[in-house]
């Protein structure tokens, strides 16, 4: 029998891969003698899991491959041969998910809980696999074959036990415990399997055997094991757990274990404990952290990239190039920054100086919401958070969106390994109630939040109980205008940027695309053209332009959207459906789609879907393109596309948006500050502007003369 599932402690501590990725690719290369045998072990284990072990006889198995008796004997002799083959196969799947998991992890946590996730695996409870491995655990005291693949697998199994366990507690312990766990993963699945899978299930399983050995290990937890701590000095007790799932398989890549009251009073006081001497730290000693930081985020750029795609399901060539290494810049800008913080010098005359200190707020806390946004670039948004808090001498606990929960967890363990001081960055998990107990926690100074406009308002509510200063990200439906000299091929690049990277999820996305009427029906021509060819697959294909969206949920509210837009008028020139093709059908896929002639009052034109959908309307004069890019509630982003500068910078001025483009769309350097007006948000992300949102100023008036009182 084999194991695996995926678990995360206030961190991640194995995030699995797509099993696609782990199993022998068949390929047509595939030399046909072994494309033969491959061929009939398979119909011996579907075989099994419909008759048995006894019921599968060679000619059973011969009879549905198609094949001569003679050509079974050929490659394996007789029925125990056979059998043999078909469990060394099932064995060698098992040894793969194991493998590939623990190339995942770098704790030893991390290490135990990728044999337990592998072994307790959801496709080992299958129905086909599961009846197939209980008629060879029927077997094995009958035939020495047998047993021989039933020791390889034991000994594999308490080998890798044994030697992460060494690192967490004295050796003749870690042997007891490594074959408690052992025992408990066959019993646990076993029982399972003799009920016919009524009594236990892959999630169950895994849950149960995660909280039997964090029992075991509370207090016991070696230092090498804290990057897979977020939460302080030890695990915490076992509590809530969701799944993150792979949006493009809909595989379960892990489970995150949810932080409630008491895990967040814990992270509060690790914080407060770590915090004064970080802040009390020069600038050039926090700055020397941050640069390492970014060296090694860097260094692992492919690691991190494949695993922000597995969680996101956007394409590997979006998160090779932007996601990782955008965060790495974000991590160095704001190293500079903090060698020169600095307060100014006030002149009050002979008798008197001022001077002005920028410190710390002391403990702050970032939040990567569910709704609109903060799935869309989990690593990026932990770095654009994380970055000028920690530069600044604060320590921040951070809260990722919980669609995507992975990679923040994958920084943490990088800022320790960069020498931050343990406590001052934290990861914690959960949904809206772990996020409203930061809002409201009164030993948190600050909440920086990106997410949608309702969950802004909540936080900001709650931080208002306790007077925090408040950073909010919000969502946007942003105009792109292009106007008649426009370089028609470069305003066809900006609103495809503006629209489709990401799979449209980008909350500064200019939805609503503005285009003169004298270059409309060109601009249309050239733009479904290129929308025709992008293509849809794979995420984890280096080909591949266009991913999935984010989950299920939200698939279908992007379809609805588009359904929407039909029923009031708009005419879709190209996409708007479901891809299910091939390898994408149980992802999550939406064909970019685009309508023309809509109206400014349409539900597709006013309101935010945060998904591959571009609305087009036609202007003719500059006063009215204007009027009607101002009229919505947002105000987070704009860009315009002219040859005319003089205009650029005149339309520029007046549209309502906080951050701005002209002739280009959605770049993003970290120099310049980044967020909304009106309902998109407060404060500002990134440049210096940064600085002002995670420091407090304190004036001193400093007297040189004798004090005059009037007493």
């Amino acid at each position: 029998m084999p194991c695996v599932h995926n678990h995360i402690l206030q961190a991640v501590k194995a995030p699995t891969l797509n099993t696609q990725s782990v199993l022998p690719a068949r390929t047509s290369t595939e030399p046909p003698e072994d494309s033969r045998r491959r061929q009939l072990i398979e119909v011996t284990i579907d075989s099994l899991a419909e008759l048995g072990y006894v019921g599968t006889t060679l000619a059973q198995v011969t009879g549905r491959a198609g094949v001569t008796p003679g050509l079974v004997a050929h490659y394996f002799g007789d029925k125990d041969g056979l059998m043999d083959a078909a469990f060394r196969s099932l064995a060698r799947r098992v040894g793969a998910h194991v493998r590939a998991r623990l190339r995942m992890v770098s704790t030893p946590r991390g290490r135990i809980q990728a044999v337990i996730d592998a072994n307790l695996a959801p496709e080992e409870f299958a129905q086909r696999t599961g009846t197939a491995w209980l008629a060879f655990w029927g077997q094995v005291l009958q035939v020495p074959s047998l047993k021989r693949v039933q020791a390889v697998y034991q000994r594999r199994t308490l080998t890798n036990l044994r030697a992460a366990l060494k690192l967490l507690v004295p050796a003749d312990e870690a042997q007891r415990l490594a074959a408690m766990i052992a025992a408990m993963i066959d019993g646990v699945w076993l029982r399972a399997a003799l009920s016919g899978w009524r009594e236990a299930d892959s999630e169950s399983a895994r849950a149960l055997l995660t909280e039997f050995v964090d029992g075991r290990l509370a207090g016991k937890a070696a230092a090498s094991d804290a990057p897979s701590r977020g939460m302080g000095a030890s695990l915490p007790p076992a509590g809530e757990r969701f799944a993150s799932v792979n949006p493009a398989t809909g595989e379960v890549l892990g489970y995150v274990k949810v932080a409630g009251a008491a895990e967040i009073d814990a992270a509060v006081r690790a914080a407060q404990k770590a915090q004064p001497a970080w802040g009390a730290s020069t600038g050039a000693e926090r700055a020397r952290i941050l640069r390492r930081a970014a060296q090694i985020l860097r260094s692992r750029n492919q690691e991190l990239a494949e695993l922000e795609t597995r969680d996101t399901g956007k394409p590997i060539q979006e998160t090779r190039v932007v996601d990782v290494i955008s965060g790495a810049d974000c991590f160095e800008y704001f190293a500079s920054l903090a060698q020169s913080l600095s307060g100014e010098h006030i002149d009050l005359g002979p008798t008197a100086f001022g001077y002005t200190r920028r410190e710390p707020l002391g403990v702050v806390a970032g939040i990567g919401a569910a709704g609109l946004g903060a799935w869309n670039y989990p690593l990026q948004i932990a770095c654009w958070k994380a970055a000028p808090a920690l530069a600044c001498g604060n320590a921040m606990i951070f809260k990722p969106a919980d669609l995507t929960p992975l990679t923040a967890v994958k920084l943490e363990a990088i800022l320790l390994e960069a020498g931050l001081p343990a406590g001052v960055f934290q990861v914690v998990q959960g949904f809206a109630e772990t996020g409203r107990l930061l809002a409201r926690h009164p030993d948190i100074r600050k909440i920086s939040l990106t997410g949608a406009v309702a969950t802004g308002r909540v936080v900001m509510t709650d931080a208002a109980q306790t007077l925090k200063s408040v950073t909010l990200e919000l969502g946007g439906k942003s105009p792109l205008i292009i106007f008649e000299d426009a370089k028609l091929d470069n305003a066809v690049s900006g609103a495809l940027l503006a629209n489709f990277y990401s799979s449209g999820q980008v909350c500064s996305n200019a939805t609503r695309v503005f285009v003169h009427r004298a270059v409309k029906a060109e601009f249309l021509a050239r733009l479904v053209k290129r929308v025709g060819a992008m293509r849809i697959g794979d995420p984890m294909d280096s080909a591949t332009q266009v991913g999935a969206l984010a989950s299920e949920q939200h698939m279908h509210k992007v379809l609805g959207y588009i359904e929407r837009g039909r029923a009031e008028g708009a005419r879709l020139l190209i996409g708007g459906h479901r891809v299910t093709t091939g390898e994408l059908a149980k992802g999550f896929f939406v064909a970019p789609a685009i309508f023309d002639g809509c109206r400014d009052d349409m539900g597709i034109v006013r309101e935010e879907i945060f998904g591959p959908v571009m609305s087009v309307m036609e202007f003719e004069e500059e006063a009215e393109v204007i009027a009607r890019a101002n009229s919505t509630e947002f105000g987070l982003a704009a860009g315009v596309f002219t040859n005319d500068l003089t205009r650029a910078h005149r339309v520029i001025a007046q549209l309502q948006a906080g951050t701005c483009w002209i002739n280009h769309y959605n770049v993003t350097p970290i120099e310049l500050p980044f967020g909304g007006v009106k309902m998109s948000g407060l404060g500002r992300e990134n440049g210096r502007a940064a600085i002002e949102h995670y420091t407090q100023l304190k004036s001193v008036y400093v007297a040189m003369g004798d004090v005059d009182a009037p007493y």
